[in-house]
């Protein structure tokens, strides 16, 4: 198969839609938007019948770190070789690579943890331990549970765990779940521009709850305060990344990651401090939609 290099506009929000059919593997270079919106240079694999679309200055310049905790010197150099072939293959440079042997030593480090493979049965600290420890002081990090114990996989989930990866590792295995923990860590590290008419605003996509349209208003409802912004609905449908928004209802746009709960007609956001209309008709979808989110997100 023939790789060709091209040089297109791509719209932001088409980086977080991973499916694109009946597709040739293209290698994106850079493109610009606007002024209000950084440079993107994108990189897209063909995935089965998906593309993979990776933010390559996401990877590059926040400096994604990776992380490998295990005993065995050989399983440390097998995921070490597997993550460089990931990368390798959807041609982004490989991140930062630090690899401990036990449990003590990965608590002792003191850079940033974005994600991490962990073995269970280590000496010391076992990594339902670590995992635990981990988890609490950044809920953000994603971690890959590695080993032959499938006896622990009850308590590996207790603290949501990304995934369970079995040994001996499987290869392509190991591609498709690492190509889902890095469109989940684009989603999470990305951030939005909020114009309004006093200027703009930069928030992370994480921090905003739902988009409410209020007669003639629109209004973004962040973690932080409430925003009102010079854009329309169909702007916002355009610029959100769809894996973590859906529309509702004409009047709302919400981030699943902030659903309490929700029945036939309303989604309770933010501990309800947010209700969000659901239209009747989009209720299969968004359920189904949201099971995918929280799939995406084990």
């Amino acid at each position: 198969m023939s790789f060709h290099a091209v040089s297109i506009y791509f719209p932001t929000h088409v980086l977080y839609n991973s499916t694109v059919m009946s597709c040739s593997i293209f290698k994106f270079e850079p493109c610009y938007e606007n002024k209000a919106r950084s440079k993107v240079l994108l990189v897209a694999h063909l995935s089965g019948n998906s593309m993979l679309f990776i933010n390559k200055q996401t990877v590059n310049e926040v400096e994604m770190r990776i992380l490998i905790c295990d005993d065995d010197p050989l399983m440390i150099e097998q995921l070490k070789k597997y993550c460089k072939n990931f990368f390798d293959k959807i041609h982004v440079k490989c991140p930062e690579l630090s690899c401990f042997s036990d449990g003590e030593s990965l608590l002792a480090d003191k850079g940033d943890k974005d994600i991490l493979f962990l073995d269970i049965e280590m000496p010391g600290m076992n990594g339902i331990y670590v995992g635990n420890e981990l988890k609490r002081a950044n809920s953000s990090i994603i971690i890959f549970i590695v080993t032959s114990y499938s006896k622990y996989l009850d308590e590996a989930m207790r603290f949501q765990v990304f995934r369970y990866l079995s040994k001996p590792i499987d290869k392509q295995r190991f591609f498709r779940n690492m190509k889902d923990a890095v469109e989940l860590y684009n989603t999470m590290t990305i951030k939005i521009p909020v114009e309004t008419k006093q200027g703009i605003h930069t928030i992370p996509a994480s921090d905003i709850i739902a988009i409410e349209a209020q007669a003639r208003k629109v209004i973004v409802h962040t973690t932080l305060c409430d925003f009102e912004s010079v854009h329309n609905m169909q702007y916002w449908l355009k610029e959100l990344p769809k894996n973590c928004f859906f529309q509702t209802h004409r009047s709302f746009i919400i981030n699943f990651e902030h659903i309490t709960n929700f029945d036939h007609t309303l989604v309770n956001m933010d501990d309800n401090q947010i209700r969000a209309y659901l239209t009747k008709r989009k209720y299969s979808a968004f359920k189904e939609a949201y099971l995918l989110y929280l799939e995406s997100t084990r």
